[in-house]
């Protein structure tokens, strides 16, 4: 408002240059308002931030210029104002194949979008001043056709629905990207698409159904599976990305077949797949769908051993509740199929589609031309789509921010509304957080019946007591768990289909024109060709792609997750980044039945030379890790190696759980020195040779990785960027001060990297550990000598011939540093004559780790024992501890009916007002101070804690392990000591408020059982439990009023209980009783409280309590089986 000031103030003084009788300044001010019009907005949709008045004819012009100068001021000051966005309207465009696909044009895409506008127009809290459009618009069912056509989509829509071919989303979300207009799909898959910095334009607007799949495959235990999709360009493209998509997260997908629609298409189809079917479901017309699960059913298929499952379900909420489709109804064997296919579908819990549909018939919002049954479930994720979309437009404007297709991604994040049908949500993130059902039918009935709740929120899929009607009665067998653990590895991964080359086509082609393909101008292209090949294909090629590999953690594959990752540990971005930095990003994974890891690089594998690729492909040697290739796809560059379990040399020497001995250590050592020479025989410089990039496989073999970048850097021509200062302690000082550190390296320096690798492996500590000094500063000492500075390491740590070799090796003159055939040889000669033989080093390793593991199975088993004990604990506390032993070793609580119990309730008289004049964390700490005490005092006498409600406190003896008659007087003795603790019992927020509590007693039969699963529950049932809240509700402050029943008992024991006729009381529900008060009992000194006297006359007492109110309900539930 500050500045609106200043603005206002200041218009005077531009004012005074114009006279006020000026004819040209009532010209320029009547220019000034015509252009202050939006020309690309009907009058109608002008600013509501600034509008032009409308000047009566009557004003004379020096008149009218006086007004016209007040009302240009005040114009000016209301154009100033704060305005949530610049236009009044709002478009919608809904993206579909509407016109070319008659399934997709059930939905009614025009219908749905228009009934949404319009409950959006007439809802104030969503409008937010602005007006809804929309407008339908066409895509083609080609994907390079349909592209083309959402490029002209530009200037139609504000905003975007769609599209729904998965094979350009990610064109269309760039456009969108470029257009600064917010695209909200339905039908996108690709998990690319959820990076933010990528594609900060694009919100889902329901959960991606690659979850849903991949949480019923983990439940079930389905990790080999197949894709079918119909010949339409949607659908195959539709399952490509599914294929990918899984893929992507371990699973092996061995087959995506694009089924023809005739017999024999079908057949070919069905002899190799498990099964997901992308195409439109035969539950809404689908006809290719219905012809694949009537040929499988000829086939003979349906045995239970596939199971299908429909994926276009998954984009909509399907009804079930008492509907039949008639396609099942009309054919037996299409029925007989189905009872093969398990429907997955968005759950509406209210209502279901039809319901949603009929009632906006009735209402007139929508025509009455079709019936429910005939229009696409579809309808209602379109309809789902525009009101999410309108929900992120509110808080835009709600905001006051920019109208953009970032902001408005970003506000579809913590969305919470009522759909069609169903309710959405969304997290943090923007994911769409949908319940999904499992339905499946019994091969005779026409209905669907759900079997398998999914909650997206969790990812947990929850058995809703009805089993899988499998054909024959049994599924398909589970496959191993490992494919569902995140970070193992396991066997057998998917079915990579033989590539033909297409150099025989090139020779017959060339022999067929005529043309001898030997001449010597044709034969080198001929011969460059087959080398291209070979990188891409054949046993022997270079370049990988998902097709070839399968992750074990998708955290490589998955951008999204990555960046995640990064993002949490606080690391900077990727560009930030060096090569050799980002070379420790990996992801283990299966390449031909090998385990191997995948260091992600940057840029792209075509820069490089086939002779690099080659040179990296033949380094074969023991102590060198194999290169297998570059892994480049869904726009990640990686490099391909063997997979070695122990991890890098970094991590063993951090890992003080493995003793290392220095016979182990020099093992280590001259495995190091093995596989450098190697290289440098090979002609290769390291540059960045670390204990990071050492790994050591299962047998304690060291081997040398990140060989040969130098060559990926230079090819890929990407700008330097200089690497942090924990990553240059490896490196030469003379390569330091070249200013390119890690970038060109020199055979000097590797040795120079190898002495402070030695070092750390002597002392067991990272470089220059034992030097009181920060990275940087070691750094800048390396380059700015004098003085040297080095690593100390004393003699104690390895033998002197070490010391002085590592001296050697880190020497400042290059040319003075040994070569690693010096170094070998002098490393033979420290152990004098001794075998650095790594199976003794290991035999020496297991006993010493034989030892240690006796002690840590020690350690962890007393550990293990004290936690044990703290879970049995806690469950006896919540759960009586016989049915806690019963519910441990796996069995049953049934309910079990007992001849006689004593109850005991009590409650604090006047809690509410108590609770109307304290802070909730007040009654909170009363009520923790009050039960604590009780609980403190049940402890000594043999009774059960059954429940507490807000101020009720229940107490049974008896039950679970009866007692005889013993429950009687464990409750009386009990109810005593309660009273005479609360006598003295002081409030901490109002200490001089005395706590008055009610205690009703009363004995006989009742029936025990588990209630629940879910925080099971030991509950009493009966007429006695609620006799004995009558008993407490009827009675008095400070006084124990007991039921003739537990008198009865407590005279039979005749343990000298005083107790004191009240009268005859009228109990609800039981009419007119004889109570009594007990007051004490021979033996019993603890002093008790005085209760108030009665009233002249006062006998019947009745009070209606949340306690009541509570037992009435259970005794409604039990009534029908009295005790």
């Amino acid at each position: 408002m500050r500045q609106q000031r200043r603005a206002f103030t200041s218009l005077p003084q531009t004012w005074k240059k114009t006279p006020e009788s000026s004819p040209d300044f009532c010209l320029s001010y009547s220019a000034f308002i015509i252009k202050s019009s939006p020309s690309a907005h009907p009058p109608s949709s002008l600013n509501p931030c600034c509008c032009a008045p409308n000047l009566p004819p009557s004003l004379t012009p020096l008149s009218l210029c006086g007004l016209l100068r007040f009302l240009f001021i005040l114009l000016a000051s209301l154009c100033l104002l704060p305005c949530p966005t610049q236009a009044a309207w709002f478009r919608v465009g809904v993206v579909g194949p509407w016109g070319c696909d008659p399934l997709f044009a059930k939905a009614l895409p025009s219908v749905a979008a228009q009934l949404a506008v319009n409950r959006i127009n007439k809802d104030a809290s969503l409008s937010y001043a602005v007006t809804f459009e929309y407008a339908v618009l066409q895509e083609p069912c080609e994907t390079s056709r349909a592209l083309e056509a959402f490029v002209g989509f530009h200037t139609k829509a504000s905003g975007y629905i769609g599209p729904a071919n998965p094979g350009y989303c990610d064109a269309a979300s760039m456009l969108s990207k470029g257009w600064n207009k917010a695209l909200f799909p339905w039908g996108c898959v690709g998990y690319e698409l959820d990076d933010v910095r990528s594609h900060p334009t694009f919100a889902r607007s329901m959960a991606r159904p690659t979850w849903v799949l991949l949480s019923v495959m983990s439940y079930f235990r389905w990790a080999h599976i197949g894709i079918i999709s119909s010949s339409e360009d949607i659908w195959m493209e539709t399952a490509t990305k599914v294929a990918d998509a899984l893929r992507s997260h371990g699973m092996p997908v061995r087959l995506v077949t694009f089924m023809e629609n005739t017999p024999h298409g079908i057949r070919r189809a069905l002899t190799k797949v498990l099964v997901i079917l992308c195409m439109h479901s035969v539950l809404i017309g689908g006809t290719a769908q219905r012809l694949l699960l009537e040929t499988a059913y000829d086939m003979q298929m349906i045995d239970g051993s596939l199971v299908f499952l429909p994926y276009d379900t998954l984009l909509y909420s399907l009804p079930y509740h008492n509907v039949t489709y008639p396609a099942l109804k009309r054919n037996n064997k299409l029925l007989r199929a189905y009872d093969a296919v398990l429907t997955i579908t968005i759950d509406s819990p209210r209502v279901s589609f039809y319901e949603a549909y009929r009632e906006a018939m009735e209402r007139g919002e929508v025509a009455s031309t079709l019936k429910p049954q005939q229009v696409s479930p579809l309808f209602g994720t379109i309809y789902n789509s525009v009101i999410f979309m309108a929900h992120a437009v509110h808080r835009v404007r709600e905001s006051r921010e920019w109208m953009s297709g970032g902001n408005l991604a970003q506000q579809s994040r913590n969305l919470a509304f009522q759909g069609f049908s169903h309710p959405i949500k969304t997290n943090g993130s923007g994911a769409a957080l949908l319940e999904y059902l499992i339905l499946d039918t019994d091969g005779i009935s026409w209905e669907l019946k759900p079997t398998h709740r999914i909650d997206m929120e969790i990812g947990m899929v929850r058995f809703l007591g009805k089993d899988i009607h499998f054909p024959r009665g049994y599924g398909p067998k589970k496959d191993a768990s490992c494919w569902f653990t995140p970070g193992v590895i396991c066997s057998g991964g998917e079915d990579v289909a033989t590539l033909t080359s297409s150099i025989g086509l090139d020779i017959l082609t060339l022999e067929s024109m005529g043309i001898n393909f030997h001449q010597p101008p044709l034969f080198p292209l001929i011969r460059r060709r087959i080398n291209q090949i070979r990188l891409v294909r054949g046993p022997n090629k270079i370049l990988l792609t998902l097709a070839d590999v399968t992750f074990i953690n998708p955290s490589l594959s998955n951008k999204v997750s990555l960046l995640d990752k990064f993002s949490s540990l606080g690391m900077k971005s990727m560009s930030e980044r060096s090569l050799a930095s980002t070379i420790s990003t990996q992801s283990p994974a299966t390449y031909e039945n090998s385990n191997v890891v995948i260091f992600e690089a940057r840029g792209d594998w075509a820069w490089l030379k086939r002779c690099f690729c080659l040179q990296m492909k033949d380094m074969r040697h023991e102590n060198v890790n194999p290169f297998l290739g570059f892994f480049h796809d869904c726009g990640v560059f990686a490099i391909v190696t063997e997979f070695c379990s122990r991890g890098s040399l970094e991590d063993l020497l951090l890992n003080e759980d493995v003793k290392l001995d220095w016979m182990f250590k020099s093992s280590l050592l001259l495995d190091l020195i093995k596989g450098m020479k190697y290289l440098h025989h090979r002609g290769v410089s390291h540059t960045r040779l670390k204990s990071r990039n050492c790994v050591v496989d299962g047998r304690f073999v060291l081997k040398v990785t990140d060989y040969g970048y130098n060559e990926v850097l230079e090819a890929q021509r990407f700008p330097y960027v200089e690497p942090h200062a924990d990553e240059l302690l490896w490196t030469a000082p003379e390569i330091l001060r070249s200013g390119q550190a890690g970038l060109h390296g020199t055979l000097p320096g590797d040795v120079y990297s190898f002495a402070i690798i030695m070092q750390e492996v002597v002392v067991r500590g990272p470089p220059f550990c034992m030097l009181d000094l920060s990275d940087k500063e070691i750094i800048e000492k390396l380059c700015k000598p004098p003085p040297l500075c080095r690593p100390v390491v004393s003699p104690d740590y390895a033998p002197m011939e070490c010391i002085q070799l590592m001296k050697q090796c880190w020497n400042e003159q290059p040319d003075k540093r040994p070569a690693f055939d010096e170094i070998f040889d002098q490393f033979k000669n420290i152990n004098k004559g001794k075998k650095t033989n790594i199976i003794d080093s290991m035999l020496r390793m297991l006993e010493q780790y034989s030892s240690n593991l006796e002690e840590l199975i020690r350690e962890r088993t007393e550990e293990l024992e004290i936690e044990k004990q703290k879970t049995e604990k806690l469950l006896t506390q919540m759960l009586p501890p016989s049915v806690a032993e019963a519910l441990k070793v796996g069995g049953t609580v049934e309910p079990e009916y007992f001849d006689q119990v004593s109850l005991y309730f009590s409650d604090i008289v006047g809690f509410t007002t108590i609770s109307a004049n304290s802070e909730p964390i007040e009654v909170v700490d009363l009520l923790n101070d009050l039960y604590t005490l009780f609980d403190a005092i049940i402890g000594n006498h043999d009774v059960y804690k059954v429940e507490t409600i807000g101020d009720a406190y229940m107490v049974a003896s008896g039950v679970p392990v009866p007692n005889g008659i013993r429950h009687a007087t464990e409750i009386a003795n009990m109810a005593l000591d309660i009273l005479s603790a609360v006598g003295t019992f002081k409030m901490r927020h109002m200490p001089d408020v005395p706590v008055r509590i009610r205690i009703g007693l009363h004995t006989g039969p009742c029936v025990a059982g588990v209630v629940g699963l879910t925080m099971p529950r030991y509950c009493l049932f009966g007429d006695t439990v609620t006799t004995a809240s009558r008993m407490e509700s009827s009675g008095m402050p400070y006084r124990i009023h007991v039921h003739q029943s537990t008198v009865k008992v407590l005279h039979e024991l005749n343990l000298g209980y005083k107790l004191e006729l009240r009268g005859r009381t009228e109990v609800r529900g039981k009419g007119i009783e004889e109570t009594y008060w007990l007051v004490g009992r021979d033996g019993f000194t603890k002093p008790l409280p005085v209760p108030p006297e009665l009233k002249s006359g006062e006998q019947i007492v009745y009070i209606k309590t949340y306690t009541d109110m509570h037992h009435d309900h259970n005794s409604k539930k039990c009534r029908s089986h009295p005790a």
